[in-house]
């Protein structure tokens, strides 16, 4: 008897009266393997083992004679689930940890279902290879792609909890952007979607009044309903804020005293925003009682995540904030000199973190407050030297300051713009040495990963990369990490029904130990059978060479930056200020950017930041067409040729389209991102040089760039119109600068349109855009 046949000789789930909901979600589940099976609620731990008798308990709600949890949990501390099951349907689970539960039952009966059922008749142990796997930003449950279409959040939560992820992230605004008020013409209020502070849901006494009380009240339904779906599958709820955050003008006008530091990026925003100052006693008690709050609200809050110096939120008197060490008045006075400035501000950091870890404690002992260490280059001793007893840090690498980055692309090794992303695929067994050093202090080390829509590529979702996926999570097993950060989310399962990177992620949260090919293998002969597995095996590899070969120009552009600057339906023309402005509104009014930013004629540029070179991108188209087209057209042809080859009824014809769908979306974004490069290489060429033979050259590359992006453009219309699948990121609500919309086609026509117009344009940039903007009337 294999095990999914014993699984349907359960003829009682029993459970402990008001146990956690995930189990009561198992074993509805488990009335599916036999309708006529019934639930038993008992009143004490005592359990009768007989034929068709199934237990679900987690730590010690239930007795077993044979099972002593104690003794387990010594040998495993990192935390297991331990199942017993006979042919009779008689057995349990015991799960040490809630939130490990729903995994290790799905692990139960899908990777187990067909095992022989003496693997479990005397119990076996299921130890995860990470004792959390959080999700970090999570851009569709609660960042930019929170309006995608589409989406089921109870769909999403619960392919989250089977795939392993234990804790998530629920404080999304309800509304498709906060209610900052801005200037007319800046971007700034844009940037509080993201991470929503703790006064975007709760108010104090202190701010009582000052956001309305229907939106603090939509927001937190928001929150709730997403932390209750987290507890119906056993995740861990948890909140991600960028804080201190800034407050109204309203509140500082009211107290004028508690004003803190400018937190705002002055080239993005309009006016000046302040935060409360933090050194004050009274701004402590403010968000001690707004902490409370929340977790009275939802006392299975876990974790809060505290991002800073970006979006309106940043310490008093550090190094790193946008305008410099400034702040509020009772910190330092006058003459210090840096590093006592240092000490202070460091300081100030952590009786910040204390404060909210202390207060959430209260009721939940187990709350824990995570930050980041990047901002804090200039306090980074003091900081870390505070750390510990549930105060964590969150990183892609202990072994530098600030934003340095240690690690390269695997291909490209002086590109170091791969933090987080898929190219940061190992980590140096140094970073355990500091790691445990934390750790003996009561602290943890959360890794970013990423294996799904964060941090390249964006606004694509399935992309597949499964080699690149387990190589990280094999290094990260082998240098010791204990938490696995996901960055950026989960691909929704509705959206992305073949995610195989994804099944990699969930396959070696039980199994380290897994063979990557052999696994690769069993999963596309599970998807499209015997006869076409090693096809889709192969179009895996040549799109994962294509991408490995991805020479990123422009680090930015990769990620949020392509739908931020509307690279998709922006017109890539020689001279952009010749398209009247009229003509460029479609997409201007739509851009994250200031009416003065040189980034709005200029493709290397952004506020005072060179994102790119004319020799960087030289060498990137070299590498385009030297190592990534050859692999990736193999895998679109290959895909292609073997889908059209499938009779209509074999579900694996389903499966080749789909990866058709995403190679093919995949191909018209790097085309893009070399459009983009060979832009700056022409146009940029053409204006440093006064060699009438380079400038016709220059200009050559532009026109050729053009006429190549216009049939790319053609393409992306004819795959977004005629496709059956979601292969990006689309609003439900409509666009915004930070999510494409429904309209793309017919921005996209637009952009053909201008192209085809400007294309004998000369290459041009007013070295004084900036200046000369920034002296306009904004309207």
């Amino acid at each position: 008897m294999i095990v999914n046949e014993a699984l349907k000789k359960i003829s009682t789930i029993a459970f402990k009266k008001n146990a956690e909901k995930v189990i009561e979600t198992i074993a509805e589940e488990l009335l599916s393997f036999n309708k006529q099976a019934k639930i038993v609620k008992l009143e004490n731990e005592k359990t009768q083992l007989n034929d068709g008798n199934f237990y679900i308990s987690i730590g010690k709600q239930l007795f077993f004679d044979d099972f002593n949890f104690d003794e387990i949990s010594s040998k495993y501390p990192e935390g297991f689930v331990y199942v017993k099951l006979d042919e009779t349907g008689k057995g349990y689970i015991v799960s040490s940890k809630t939130y490990l539960l729903y995994s290790a039952f799905c692990y139960l009966n899908e990777e187990l279902a067909k095992e022989d059922i003496s693997i479990l008749k005397n119990g076996k142990i299921i130890q995860p290879s990470f004792i959390w796997q959080r999700i970090s930003y999570d851009y569709f449950l609660t960042q930019s792609g929170r309006t995608q279409r589409c989406f089921d959040r109870e769909k999403y939560i619960k392919y989250c909890a089977r795939i392993g992820v234990t804790h998530v992230e629920v404080n999304g605004l309800s509304y498709p952007m906060g209610i900052e008020e801005g200037v007319k013409g800046e971007t700034y209020q844009m940037f509080y979607t993201y991470c929503p502070a703790l006064d975007q849901f709760v108010y104090s006494e202190l701010n009582k009044g000052i956001y309305p009380y229907y939106y603090l009240s939509a927001n937190l339904a928001y929150l709730k309903d997403n932390a209750t779906l987290a507890v119906k599958y056993g995740l861990t709820p948890g909140l991600l804020c960028f804080e201190p955050r800034n407050v109204p003008e309203q509140l500082l006008e009211k107290y004028p005293m508690l004003r803190g530091c400018r937190v705002d990026h002055p080239f993005r925003s309009f006016k000046p925003r302040y935060n409360l100052t933090i050194t004050h006693p009274r701004v402590l008690e403010h968000y001690a009682e707004m902490i409370s709050k929340l977790l009275y609200e939802v006392p299975q809050l876990g974790f809060m995540s505290v991002w800073t110096n970006d979006s309106g939120a940043g310490y008093e008197h550090t190094k790193s904030l946008y305008v410099g060490r400034n702040g509020g008045a009772y910190l330092i006075r006058e003459w210090k000199n840096d590093e006592e400035i240092a000490r202070l501000a460091g300081e100030n950091i952590l009786r910040f973190l204390r404060t909210l870890r202390d207060a959430a404690s209260k009721i939940n002992p187990d709350f824990r407050v995570v930050t980041r260490l990047e901002s804090f280059y200039g306090e980074h001793e003091t900081v870390w030297a505070g750390l510990g007893n549930r105060i964590d840090v969150e990183t892609n690498t202990l072994l530098a300051r600030g934003w340095d980055m240690p690690y390269s692309h695997p291909k490209y090794p002086e590109l170091k713009e791969v933090a987080g992303s898929l190219y940061h695929d190992y980590l140096d067994p140094k970073e355990k040495v500091v790691m445990r050093e934390l750790e003996s202090k009561g602290g943890e080390v959360h890794y970013f990963f990423s294996h799904g829509l964060m941090n390249m590529f964006e606004s694509l979702i399935g992309v597949p990369f499964p080699w690149q996926t387990y190589k990280k999570l094999k290094s990260m097993k082998e240098v010791g990490v204990r938490l696995n950060l996901t960055q950026g989310g989960i691909n929704p399962p509705d959206l992305v029904p073949y995610a195989i990177n994804h099944e990699v992620f969930r396959k070696f949260f039980y199994n380290p130990d897994l063979d990557i090919n052999e696994t690769i293998n069993d999963i596309a002969r599970k998807w499209v059978g015997e006869k076409y597995y090693t096809k889709l095996v192969e179009a895996w590899k040549k799109i994962e060479e294509a991408i490995l070969a991805y020479p990123i120009p422009n680090q930015l552009y990769s990620t949020f930056g392509f739908t931020w600057y509307r690279l998709w339906c922006r017109p890539l023309v020689p001279n952009i200020e010749a398209i009247p402005e009229s003509e460029r509104a479609y997409y201007e009014n739509f851009m994250c950017t200031t009416p003065h930013n040189p980034q709005n004629v200029d493709l290397a540029k952004d506020v005072l930041f060179e994102l790119t070179t004319q020799e960087r991108c030289e060498l990137a188209n070299e590498r385009y067409n030297k190592y990534l087209w050859k692999p990736l057209f193999e895998a679109i042809e290959l895909l292609n040729s073997t889908y059209n080859n499938i009779p209509e009824n074999d579900v694996a014809k389903e499966v080749f389209y789909d990866q058709l769908i995403r190679a093919k979306a995949l191909k018209c974004w790097l085309k893009t991102m070399q459009s983009v490069a060979q832009w700056v290489m022409g146009v940029h060429g053409f204006l440093k040089t006064d060699d009438t033979a380079k400038k016709a050259y220059y200009k050559k590359v532009v026109q050729d760039m053009m006429k190549e992006e216009i049939e790319n453009a053609k393409d992306f219309i004819e795959l977004f119109t005629a496709s059956k699948i979601e292969f990006m990121a689309i609003s439900r609500e409509g666009e915004t600068p930070l999510i494409y919309g429904k309209n793309l086609p017919e921005l996209v026509k637009k952009k053909i349109e201008l192209m085809e117009k400007h294309i004998n344009d000369d290459p041009y940039i007013d070295p004084d855009y900036m200046m000369k903007r920034a002296a306009m009337p904004v309207y």
